[in-house]
């Protein structure tokens, strides 16, 4: 539907008699149904007859001393504004009216026109009051105007770095609505988006309200010092310095490798940090100035400030202590990185990955051709530090090494036993989000501080070893000769498997049988988006997708594609369905949006 209009064309109602006898008369608008009242003796209103809660039709509601209550909720409204005293109802569109001669004329459209600016208005009351209706009715009347989704993943970005002193999953969601876009239909990218905005807003709801810190005025402030000061700030548990330390980098280095070296290291000081959470928010904040403009960078990265001091470290944890003690081997071989990467030597075409006779993963009936070193999935982590070593000893570069652990990371979720307890998907989820942030990461500057987080990844896949036993056996191909050719039948067949409590075989069926017909990865994609945004998860499931649909493009399709994308609908599977009440709310706004008749005579349909 185009974009309205403002018009001034009125339509006659009736004569005012006529409405003084009925009270209410109901005629159609120019794009929707007026209800034209008569009230307090010859005065007259008129709001859209849908009550923007829920659609009930208004003139069943009743008036009394200017004020109308719809009776499906309650909702009561001014009259002769529209607007609202229960703001969860949101205000009513009201109209014009005219009285010439004995005869009641409304305007065909609203008297508040609508607009982009209008929308953003509404967007953000929404977001002030935790509203998700309204937030979703704005987002639809944004599109309705063609705005770029990027504008409004903006917007709601201002808002969280304007009202929250930490990060919070909601910014992650919406840096992952905007990681995702290129890959989402319009529709699913209203659905991830709105999921993501209504987190925001709940995550704003009760914040801290935020405290700005001011950069060091100018000095003898080189990277490596402040990097430097920034790690001891960040051991000390001390934000102020941290915040500060981040704050000069910002001004002094702007969007850079240097930058990203020294924020980096800084959330890679505590080994794994708040189960990878940290490094992940970090990579995030850059990802989010990536898609919506760096000239917010100093609003986001001291959101990072808070959840970096105050993290504990695997360090803190005895399991990577006893019963072997990894983390002293993990700081001796990080002190070796530094002077690698001061000789250079972090460069070259070497690899520690063996090919298929290391005994790697593999899918069953199909040889992978470059599958990870049997060290990486095995149970020896001290063989693991040292081969990742070796490789950087040889000349292997950095960013083939955090490839191929993300990789590892994938299979301990494409292998997941069954048998082990629902909580338990949250250790190796943890493990493969870590891993991509480190490989991404490790593309904007692949320096000791940042190359460090490869091995703390590579540990944490040894950590999660005993979710693999006994491994799950992924289908053969012979299995999968039952299923739809058709590529839409076999993702409807999808979201309809996940409809059934948690069928992981049957979800993991479908998809290996959508990549191996070759059909489109993307509308893969996009149906594993939608599937994930209409669950009332958290925001672990949605990272994992956007984890595996970053690794998967890194493999160019194959094999390992197919293990990373085998293990992204595993775990998805596995905790569905939900109650799906957010998506209910996303669906009832987008009938509102169409005109779409919500009840008939007052009962739903």
């Amino acid at each position: 539907m185009s974009a309205p209009t403002a018009s001034d064309s009125f339509l006659r109602v009736g004569t005012l008699k006529e409405l003084k006898s009925k009270g209410v008369i109901v005629v159609p608008g120019a794009d929707r149904p007026i209800a034209v009242y008569v009230y307090d003796g010859d005065r007259v209103a008129a709001v859209d007859n849908r009550c923007p809660h829920l659609g009930f039709p208004l003139h069943k509601g009743s008036v009394k001393d200017g004020l109308l209550t719809c009776h499906w909720h309650e909702a009561r409204f001014d009259l002769c504004s529209g607007c609202t005293f229960d703001l969860w109802a949101d205000d009513v569109p009201a109209y014009d009216t005219e009285v010439r001669d004995g005869d009641v004329f409304v305007a065909s459209r609203p008297r508040v026109p609508e607009s982009a600016e209008h929308h953003f208005a509404r967007l953000r009351h929404g977001l002030k009051h935790e509203i998700g209706l309204i937030q979703a009715k704005a987002i639809l009347g944004l599109r309705r105007f063609r705005t770029d989704w990027t504008e409004i993943v903006r917007e709601i970005a201002r808002f969280g770095v304007a009202h929250h002193d930490d990060w919070g999953q909601g910014m992650t969601l919406l840096t992952i609505a905007g990681n995702l876009r290129p890959v989402l239909s319009d529709t699913t990218m209203y659905h991830v988006l709105l999921r993501a905005s209504r987190q925001v807003a709940e995550d704003c709801g009760e914040a801290v309200p935020t405290r700005r810190r001011q950069p060091l005025l100018e000095g003898d402030q080189s990277q490596p010092r402040l990097t430097r000061w920034l790690c001891d700030w960040i051991r000390d548990r001390h934000r102020d310095g941290t915040e500060r330390v981040v704050l000069t980098a910002c001004e002094r280095f702007g969007p850079s490798p240097e930058l990203a070296d020294l924020i980096f290291t800084g959330a890679n000081e505590r080994v794994y940090a708040q189960t990878g959470h940290v490094f992940d928010a970090t990579n995030k904040a850059f990802e989010l100035l990536d898609g919506v403009g760096w000239d917010a960078l100093d609003g986001v990265f001291p959101l990072l400030s808070r959840q970096t001091v105050m993290s504990r470290g695997a360090e803190e944890n005895a399991h990577w202590h006893h019963p072997i003690e990894l983390i002293e081997p993990l700081r001796v071989a990080e002190r070796e990185l530094e002077a690698l990467c001061a000789d250079g030597g972090v460069n070259g075409d070497r690899s520690i990955f063996r090919g298929e006779s290391s005994g790697g993963p593999q899918v069953e009936g199909r040889k992978m051709d470059q599958s990870p070193s049997r060290v990486l999935l095995e149970d020896d982590p001290l063989a693991i530090i040292e081969s990742l070593m070796t490789a950087l000893r040889d000349g292997t570069p950095p960013l083939e090494l955090s490839k191929q652990v993300a990789l590892a990371a994938a299979c301990r979720l494409a292998r997941f036993a069954m048998t082990n307890e629902v909580a338990d998907w949250f250790n190796p989820r943890h493990t493969f989000i870590f891993a991509k942030a480190v490989h991404q990461a490790v593309k904007r500057s692949a320096t000791p501080g940042v190359v460090r987080g490869i091995l703390h990844a590579a540990v944490s896949v040894y950590q999660d070893r005993f979710l693999n036993v006994p491994a799950a056996r992924l289908p053969v191909e012979s299995s999968l000769a039952d299923l739809p050719t058709d590529a839409n039948e076999l993702r409807r067949q999808l979201l309809e498997t996940l409809n059934r409590q948690a069928d992981v075989d049957g979800a993991t069926r479908l998809v290996l049988r959508h990549l191996r017909l070759g059909h489109s990865a993307e509308e893969l994609f996009d149906t594993l988006a939608f599937a994930t945004a209409r669950e009332d998860f958290d925001f672990h499931a949605m990272q994992v997708l956007e984890a595996g649909v970053q690794q998967f493009r890194e493999w160019n399709g194959g094999p390992e594609a197919e293990q990373i994308m085998v293990g992204v609908v595993r775990q998805l599977a596995a905790f569905c369905p939900t109650p799906r009440a957010g998506h209910q709310t996303a669906t009832i706004a987008v009938r509102l949006d169409r005109g779409e008749k919500m009840y008939e005579n007052g009962e739903p349909v």
